[in-house]
């Protein structure tokens, strides 16, 4: 083994146990937080309230985007980077463009990708294999945080899809079918399943995050409605757990590290709340305050989720091409 090989190797090990240290914290978190709004029936949390977390803690994990686009460019040796900013810009908008023309299709796609999307992020740190079964396990991961809040409130989670401009009978109609003949439960099993199997291929202890995400994914639904519980894990697990692994690559120093994240993430971090207050305040003219909201946050995210994945996929592919 070389001597870029230990480090990497290190790194890795340093990654597991922080994200272990990460997920047992959160776990508690998950346990006391939901506790405490359960006992008490008044405890209100505003969706104002998860849109400016989302802002400030959930977006700033994709604020490093445009250091990738430009890692991604010197690999393709394109010279001009604002192809880059404008290619991603443009992805976006044609999300939500395509989201008011087709609503239903864009949800269903929206949902399938943000599955395998959270299974992947908040797994692939433990699994060094990169086959096309562990990317179906990843997906099957990560269906548990769309399955979960449908599972425990279903009219509520409805609700939510309502206001995303979905009106197509036909979701709705097989929304229904899933709920009556227990598909729900089967997504469910398969989740589990594939979090088991994930966890005890190649065993080893600092692979223990997989059940305790798990665990804490179930307890928010349980407890929390469908937008606070996503809120809480988007900004504290799934945001956090990445951002740490970035901050991690950027320097040896610690404090370091965190600064020069910050410095990085900042400008992106901004930009992207104030387009999005931007879009509350305009949607706030023609729909109520809360309704603004929910289409910020889902249809937001979704216009990110879009470009963040494919800069991801294509960089991963050109760096495993180069080597």
């Amino acid at each position: 083994m070389d001597v870029f090989e230990t480090i990497i190797l290190n790194m890795n090990n340093q990654i597991k146990r922080i994200n272990l240290n990460h997920s047992f914290i959160f776990f508690l978190f998950c346990n006391i937080f939901s506790l405490i709004i359960f006992k008490f029936n008044n405890f209100y949390i505003s969706p104002l309230i998860c849109l400016f977390l989302i802002l400030i803690i959930g977006v700033s994990h994709g604020s490093l985007d445009h250091q990738k686009g430009k890692k991604l460019f010197e690999i393709l040796d394109i010279k001009k980077i604002f192809i880059f900013y404008l290619s991603y810009i443009l992805i976006a908008i044609l999300v939500i463009i395509i989201w008011t023309i087709m609503p239903s299709v864009s949800l269903i796609i929206f949902l399938t990708v943000a599955s395998f999307h959270f299974g992947k992020e908040d797994t692939q740190f433990l699994i060094s294999e990169n086959s096309y079964f562990n990317q179906l396990l990843f997906f099957f991961k990560g269906l548990l945080i769309i399955l979960a809040p449908m599972f425990f409130h279903f009219d509520e989670t409805v609700a939510i899809f309502k206001l995303l401009l979905v009106n197509n009978e036909i979701f709705y109609s097989s929304l229904s079918f899933i709920e009556t003949n227990k598909v729900l439960h089967i997504g469910i099993i398969l989740s589990t399943l594939s979090s088991i199997y994930l966890f005890l291929k190649r065993f080893e202890i600092k692979k223990f995050p997989i059940f305790l995400d798990y665990f804490s994914i179930l307890i928010l639904n349980y407890y929390l409605s469908p937008l606070l519980a996503f809120t809480v894990y988007f900004c504290f697990l799934h945001s956090i757990r990445h951002s740490l692994s970035l901050i991690f690559e950027l320097n040896k120093n610690i404090k370091k590290r965190f600064v020069l994240f910050l410095n990085k993430a900042l400008p992106l971090t901004i930009i992207t709340a104030m387009v999005s207050l931007f879009s509350l305040f305009f949607l706030n003219n023609y729909n109520e305050l809360n309704d603004s909201i929910f289409k910020v946050i889902f249809i937001g995210l979704a216009s990110l989720t879009f470009p963040h994945i494919l800069l991801e996929y294509l960089l991963e592919k050109n760096e495993k091409q180069r080597n």
